[in-house]
């Protein structure tokens, strides 16, 4: 699955940033540069999707969210 998911990049007041993937709960990362920081973002967007969380949703007919645009 390849699909490219929106993120929000947020400052962190101790320094470095913070990451996530909206569309995909949990989906959280951190680096201390913003190249850093999307750089993490996308190793754990692959996990995530790899998760056994989505071999289960696939097993019983669950839905996969897609990103937030095509939702609409």
């Amino acid at each position: 699955m390849k699909q490219k998911y929106p993120v929000t990049l947020y400052s962190d007041p101790e320094g470095g940033y913070v990451v996530e993937i909206k569309d995909l709960l949990g989906c959280i990362s951190q680096g201390e540069t913003v190249e850093d920081a999307l750089a993490e973002i996308e190793d754990a967007r692959a996990l995530w999707i790899e998760s056994a969380w989505i071999e289960s949703a696939y097993e019983h007919d669950d839905p996969i969210p897609l990103k937030s645009d095509l939702q609409d």
